[in-house]
């Protein structure tokens, strides 16, 4: 498949791009600074410039044929949303979101683990519950995972939907390998087209 990667150059979209070249497919890798995706150069993998609040930039990028993987995060309010947009708006064949377990749809599921997210978060969160919300109008799937961790993919992982979540854990990691395997399932067989699935690391 032609894939297409947003936010390449963070730990979780590096995962996300070597998963992909691995399983042989083609990736063009999305930064605002390319030079900063740390893999090497392959004939499989272009690296392009765009920036998520230049709507343009990604129009530029992606199209009606693409299926995008976003690993897209930050620390500013306002860039989940401007990047859920400016995906949306370019119209790609499916998005693929990285969000929260604990906000949005999942933080009923998630129980009172919620709560403290919800203080951690403060002004982020509705930026995250709107990004979400508008990947999942547009029919994408959009993944809660837990707290990120370093570490490899976990060999007993699986995704489920949010009838099936445990309740929020802080202690509960989940590796960045792992969601991005899950992620990468997802563009291969679709099995969450508009929902929100959890990627569980067991």
């Amino acid at each position: 498949m032609n894939l297409t990667v947003l936010a390449a150059s963070g730990q979780t979209g590096i995962a996300l791009t070597r998963q992909a070249l691995r399983r042989g497919h083609t990736v063009t890798a999305i930064a605002r600074n390319p030079e900063k995706i740390a893999l090497p150069d392959s004939p499989n993998l272009r690296k392009v410039a765009a920036d998520v609040h230049d709507a343009a930039s990604v129009a530029a990028v992606v199209d009606g044929d693409s299926v995008v993987l976003s690993a897209l995060g930050t620390d500013r309010a306002g860039t989940l949303l401007a990047g859920a947009r400016a995906v949306v708006a370019a119209g790609p064949r499916r998005v693929i979101w990285l969000g929260a377990y604990g906000t949005g749809e999942s933080a009923e599921v998630a129980g009172e683990g919620a709560g403290m997210l919800a203080k951690v978060l403060g002004d982020r969160l509705a930026d995250k519950v709107e990004a979400d919300n508008a990947v999942l109008a547009a029919g994408g799937t959009v993944f809660h995972a837990g707290m990120l961790a370093d570490g490899p993919e976990s060999p007993r992982r699986r995704t489920v939907g949010l009838a099936a979540g445990p309740p929020f854990d802080l202690g509960a990691k989940v590796s960045r390998e792992t969601v991005a395997a899950a992620m990468l399932d997802e563009a291969e067989e679709p099995a969450h087209p508009g929902a929100v699935a959890l990627p569980l690391a067991e």
